[in-house]
């Protein structure tokens, strides 16, 4: 035995003992050496993430729509009982939604993959025809709340490109936007709708100015002109309905007869008293600052 020498007897240090039992954990074989019963060794594990799919779960949502021949009601219950992971594709899913497919990042062109012809885009640019599609959107956002930022953000990007867009493909996203509003469709932020329309480059190409019309002429037959109003203000934008106008035809003038032509007159009186009102309260202030300052009475009347 190669420890006898260093066998313990009973005269021996604590000194010698401990030597003696470091020596004998050295030589001791793996199965021999004693174990913590239950204690489980803990390795480290990797959070193995499986790869985003985009392209896949763009087919799925698209072969769906296909299988309920774009029967929205259908093609909802179908979503609701499949197992696709929209919280990782949910902007592709509206992308589906809009398109008929996946679009290239950052675009709103036609990406490789399965389409279907029965996006919001395809179709007639008539409410009846789009109106379908609004209350498709609020079934799937009642089940899936957290898909509204998704929305958000896919029609964030498609406003800010509405160049890449057809005349009537634009109207067709107006009148979308405007039902959505209408139906209440999840609390829709108005910023997300009228922040991207005011790029100085949609602004100056007219792009912008068509597509405000639209919205407004197709939300005011469902709702007042407070309503819309009150859409504005939350937007932020209440009082900068001029900056939808290129700047060469930025005035009050331009402003009326164009929504005159369009059939809006109640936005036009609406504007015109505006500018009255702010008109007016400029002058009550200058007038209260010329009586204070103790002004020439002549020259008080001349204001």
């Amino acid at each position: 035995d190669i420890l006898s020498p260093f066998r313990l007897h009973n005269t021996a240090t604590p000194r010698e003992k401990r030597a003696v039992r470091t020596l004998s954990a050295l030589f001791m074989s793996s199965k021999d050496r004693p174990s913590l019963g239950g204690t489980r060794i803990k390795t480290r594990k990797r959070n193995i993430t499986a790869p985003l799919d985009p392209a896949a779960f763009s087919d799925a949502v698209v072969q769906i729509y296909l299988d309920n021949a774009g029967d929205l009601e259908l093609v909802a219950k179908s979503i609701e009982s499949s197992e696709l992971d929209f919280s990782r594709y949910g902007d592709t899913f509206f992308e589906v939604v809009f398109t008929g497919g996946r679009t290239q990042p950052g675009t709103t062109k036609p990406d490789e993959g399965e389409r279907h012809p029965y996006s919001i885009i395809d179709c007639e640019p008539k409410r009846e025809a789009i109106l379908p599609s609004v209350i498709y959107i609020q079934k799937i956002l009642r089940r899936r709340p957290f898909l509204i930022k998704n929305l958000e953000n896919v029609m964030r990007r498609f406003l800010q490109s509405l160049e890449l867009f057809e005349d009537n493909e634009r109207k067709k996203l107006a009148i979308f936007t405007a039902l959505a509003f209408s139906q209440k469709l999840s609390g829709l932020p108005p910023e997300t709708v009228f922040h991207p329309l005011l790029k100085d480059n949609l602004v100056a190409k007219g792009i912008v100015l068509p597509f405000i019309t639209d919205f407004f002429k197709e939300y005011l037959v469902d709702n007042s002109l407070d309503d819309l109003i009150a859409i504005l203000k939350r937007g932020k934008v209440e009082d900068n309905l001029l900056d939808f106008f290129p700047s060469s035809k930025r005035t009050a003038e331009a402003f009326s007869e164009h929504f005159t032509q369009e059939g809006l007159l109640q936005l036009v009186q609406y504007n015109e008293k505006k500018i009255f009102e702010s008109k007016l309260s400029e002058m009550k202030s200058a007038l209260t600052s010329q009586i204070s300052d103790q002004a020439d009475v002549a020259e008080v009347i001349e204001t």
